[in-house]
């Protein structure tokens, strides 16, 4: 992969020809699949999506794995083995969770190598009870790191306040991190500058400072909290909003001295990731939110039914303007009709962060069910 400055100030490419899923990556922003299963990595379905669809990461959470487990059997045998090892859930689920994502990054390694460790990841969340231990959090996420053994493979870390001390001390100890649960511009950078601070903790002990890391933002949630509260001309407007907004702030940290600083000692940036893109307003196209967020040098994780939707009748917008566009001028028109958006920012990441804790009780849950059956 090119250059963060050369990729970013390139000229269009010419797409003629590609699906639109290869002409997003020909223009410099990866596609990541939100979704893994024991069987997509096993049947070959995710070779294919790779080779036809230019997959180039894939990520994962707690509700994606309780799904997997719950609505088949493609676990059971593995999991009977591992409880009659005497292994707990959470450790059941960790060793079930390490095994698929290995097997993943193994399919992403040679794009991993080709683009330097740009590209080719694969995620894993920490345990979401650890929220507000961010002592604990670290310890988690470099055990996790160390068991997995594998170069591409993320550790999921909630930006949340209580989150960024850990954000900054698992990069400091050399874990690439996949900062989680960011909603708003402020949250995007508080989460940029641990990122950062824990690079030039490396830096200043004289350690690697290629420690990846991505700022996952969400964008589908904002329109979903202000359906019913603003005119109908600005619905389904402020995730996009948000995110031209994002994307401002990044390309001004990436032009920035303090980055630049790091970039020449040999650091890789931070890439900004666009999370939650599937539709959920059913009078909108499928490919909505991915249409309309084409950036280099930029993720797009999108869940499997979106991705082939999106091979299929995907439709690249401009690519996103470095200024952040029309962006103040919606956030202000939702803001006078009545919404407090840094009020909001801050409840999705609360309950984004209450969501998570659910979604991680229900599928130990699961695990301990199925162990019992054994």
């Amino acid at each position: 992969m090119r250059g963060i400055a050369r990729m970013i100030d390139a000229p269009p490419l010419d797409t003629h020809g590609m699906n639109p899923a290869k002409a997003l990556h020909a223009l410099g922003q990866s596609l990541w699949l939100d979704n893994i299963t024991r069987t997509l990595v096993a049947d070959g379905t995710l070779a294919r999506y790779i080779d036809e669809l230019a997959v180039t990461g894939l990520t994962s959470n707690p509700t994606i794995f309780e799904q997997a487990i719950k609505n088949g059997s493609a676990y059971d045998t593995a999991i009977r083995e591992k409880a009659a090892r005497g292994l707990d859930a959470e450790t059941l689920f960790f060793e079930l969770a390490i095994e698929d994502l290995s097997r993943a990054a193994n399919l992403f390694r040679p794009v991993f190598d080709a683009t330097n460790g740009v590209d080719g990841w694969v995620s894993l969340e920490v345990s979401p009870l650890l929220a507000d231990e961010a002592a604990a959090t670290v310890r988690a996420a470099v055990a996790l790191f160390a068991q997995a053994g594998k170069p591409n493979l993320y550790i999921k870390i909630p930006g949340t306040p209580a989150g960024l001390g850990a954000i900054e001390d698992a990069i400091a100890a050399g874990v690439p991190v996949n900062v989680t649960l960011l909603f708003s511009d402020d949250q995007y950078v508080a989460a940029a500058e641990a990122w950062l601070r824990g690079i030039e903790r490396r830096l200043a002990l004289g350690l690697d400072p290629t420690i990846c890391s991505v700022a996952s933002v969400f964008v589908s949630r904002w329109d979903g909290a202000v359906k019913d509260q603003v005119p109908a001309a600005l619905n389904n407007q402020l995730g996009l909003a948000m995110m031209r907004r994002c994307y401002r702030r990044y390309r001004e940290l990436l032009a920035s001295p303090r980055w630049q600083a790091v970039a020449n000692a040999g650091a890789h940036p931070q890439r900004l990731l666009f999370a939650s893109t599937s539709t959920k307003d059913a009078s909108l196209p499928d490919t909505y939110y991915v249409d309309a967020l084409a950036a280099p040098d930029t993720v797009n994780t999108i869940p499997e039914k979106t991705l082939l939707a999106y091979g299929e009748r995907g439709r690249p917008g401009a690519v996103l303007a470095a200024d952040g566009g029309d962006a103040e001028a919606v956030l202000g028109a939702i803001t006078a009709a009545g919404v407090d958006i840094g009020a909001l920012a801050l409840k999705l990441q609360r309950d984004g962060a209450q969501s998570f804790v659910k979604s991680w009780q229900e599928l130990i849950a699961v695990i301990a069910a199925k162990a019992r059956e054994a």
